[in-house]
């Protein structure tokens, strides 16, 4: 077995796997089962500081990005797609999918958006439906402030599809005050459960503009408004995984009961990267570093392919490259959710010493002992 630091699948807790074996009824009928699905979207909204309902989709996270999309577009509007990474710009396809026309904001990919170059942006161009944009994007580590960038375009009246699905649980993330519309979230990072799952915080504004559309929504999976009334009716629009919804549920009781979940990620965050940079290795971004996430370039002496091989048959442990216009180009540490830990920090960070050297790339010191040193100046 592979000690798992990828950011994202992360690794998962006993007490989750152990829920997923728990006897299953028909979530079809089971009113008890309807009452559990509730009760945990009521604890995922609290965890996300919201009074807005939250709503759990049997798919991969990027089930939420497309339903949140499929949900808001009708053929022709306009739809502002923030875009400094890969992810980011991923969302047009959706928008486009769904016969909305996308404009990309398109900025630095080394460092967040800037709130006051938005600000002026949308003084001449605010003519929109809704923005897209990307808490973390992964492929890079890059983190965006929405917190400041959201309320900025709400003030334009524009409607915001936040993605957090690689940041919420590492970073903070507050529905409420940062006036998001739809946040969208996985199962498989900082929540640490198996992928397979997403969920989405809807706000009543994009409730209503779901109401008050034209057209149908063109799908009937990747559609928000199914769920309407789930809970009067006691009857779901498709049969819940059971299974998965409980280990999920057990993966938010974890998380409820962590209350040093963000200082545990921002220290081990800020642990890793100068580790990284005093060894001598250089950060991907140039700022907007993800606590979820480290990214550093490949070593010119070496190549992703022979990192991340030496350290899963050497010291079977599993990192990621990247991919798109990243493929070869990376490496990333996933510090995030369950993988947040001291221990499993250190075995990875020293046996990537261990690669490093084995690979002929000369450090400067030890990544694991400037680890150990920033840990605990931290704690």
């Amino acid at each position: 077995m592979y000690k798992i630091m990828t950011p994202g699948p992360t690794q998962v807790k006993e007490n989750v796997r152990l829920a997923r074996a728990k006897e299953c009824t028909n979530p079809d009928l089971d009113e008890e089962f309807v009452e559990f699905y509730k009760e945990t979207c009521e604890l995922i909204s609290s965890l996300l500081h919201t009074k807005n309902e939250t709503l759990i989709l049997d798919g991969e996270g990027i089930l939420g990005l497309e339903a949140a999309c499929a949900s808001l577009t009708e053929p022709g509007d306009k739809v502002l797609v923030l875009d400094n990474g890969i992810y980011g710009k991923g969302f047009a396809d959706f928008v486009s999918m769904y016969g909305g026309k996308p404009e990309l904001y398109t900025v630095d990919d080394k460092n967040p958006i800037n709130p006051s170059a938005l600000e002026e942006y949308l003084k001449l161009n605010h003519d929109y439906k809704y923005a897209t944009l990307v808490h973390c994007d992964t492929p890079s580590g890059m983190l965006n402030d929405i917190g400041s960038l959201c309320p900025i375009l709400k003030k334009y009246g524009i409607m915001t599809v936040v993605d957090s699905v690689s940041g919420m649980f590492g970073e903070e993330v507050r529905v409420d005050d940062y006036q998001i519309d739809i946040l969208c979230g996985g199962s498989q990072k900082a929540v640490s459960a198996p992928p397979g799952l997403t969920f989405v915080v809807v706000s009543e504004a994009a409730k209503k503009a779901m109401a008050a559309r034209k057209t149908p929504i063109a799908s009937f999976y990747a559609n928000l408004k199914v769920f309407e009334g789930y809970y009067e009716a006691k009857w779901f629009p498709y049969t819940m995984p059971i299974s998965d919804i409980y280990g999920l549920r057990a993966a938010f009781d974890n998380i409820a009961a962590d209350k040093d979940m963000l200082k545990r990620h921002t220290i081990i965050g800020n642990a890793c990267r100068k580790a990284v940079t005093e060894a001598g290795l250089k950060l991907h971004l140039e700022s907007g570093f993800s606590n979820t996430v480290t990214v550093f370039d490949v070593p010119e002496e070496t190549t992703a392919k022979d990192i991340l091989d030496t350290m899963r048959k050497t010291y079977h442990i599993m990192l990621a490259g990247s991919f798109d216009t990243l493929a070869g180009q990376v490496i990333r540490i996933g510090h995030m959710g369950s993988n947040a830990n001291k221990e499993d920090m250190i075995a990875t960070l020293d046996a990537l010493d261990k690669t490093m050297q084995q690979l002929g790339v000369s450090l400067k010191g030890s990544m694991r002992e400037i680890f150990e040193r920033e840990y605990e100046r931290s704690i």
